[in-house]
């Protein structure tokens, strides 16, 4: 059997994973320019396009690559075989939507250390997008985000007035938002006024 196409490696190695990965760290993998990859990845995303009744995609979230089911076969699947959020997740990801751009200083200020955590477990999913900004890093929803929350908008100062309207519906503030998301724990958060959201280095404008 002659060797496979650098594409059809990646392939297999994005499906076998299930996660996400840096076009760095399959560059490492295989020991192949990154320039290479790159264009082999975009190669086969076009492929997949053009596959006939294919039910994945290759999507890029915030520089990382993974497959996942076209966002229109959702609702014909099962619960138990969609992909979820594990419930642990949910209050860091409620604060990032609900206060972003915020800095991930901030969200150790609300959550405690292991806001750390969650924010690498977040991005990893291609959720949230996280920014070096000075000493502390810049944290956005991504498009993948607003369409699992089912949010009409994908621009993030959009998600987040949308977070703050469903919010304000059920007469919460974003602390007492993701106290209800948190599982089976009680969780102190410390709620930031818009003062002390600036002081901490990022404004809803950057």
């Amino acid at each position: 059997m002659s060797e496979p196409a650098l594409s059809t490696i990646l392939e297999a190695i994005l499906f076998g994973a299930g996660r996400s990965m840096k076009v760095s760290e399959l560059s490492d993998l295989l020991d192949a320019p990154q320039e290479d990859v790159e264009e082999s990845l975009q190669k086969l995303r076009k492929t997949i396009k053009r596959r006939e009744n294919c039910a994945l995609q290759l999507t890029e979230v915030s520089g990382r690559w993974i497959f996942e089911v076209r966002p229109e076969l959702s609702d014909f699947l099962p619960e138990d075989f969609r992909a979820d959020i594990p419930q642990r997740l949910l209050p860091a990801a409620a604060l990032i939507a609900y206060h972003q751009p915020m800095s991930q200083a901030q969200l150790v200020e609300m959550l405690g250390q292991r806001a750390y955590d969650h924010v690498r477990d977040l991005s990893k999913m291609g959720l949230i997008d996280r920014r070096r900004k000075g000493l502390t890093r810049r944290l956005t929803t991504t498009r993948r985000f607003a369409e699992y929350f089912g949010c009409p908008e994908v621009d993030f100062r959009k998600v987040r007035e949308w977070f703050k309207e469903e919010a304000s519906k059920m007469g919460l503030t974003s602390a007492e938002l993701a106290a209800s998301l948190a599982p089976d724990e009680q969780l102190v958060i410390h709620d930031f006024s818009e003062e002390e959201a600036s002081e901490v280095g990022i404004s809803a404008e950057d």
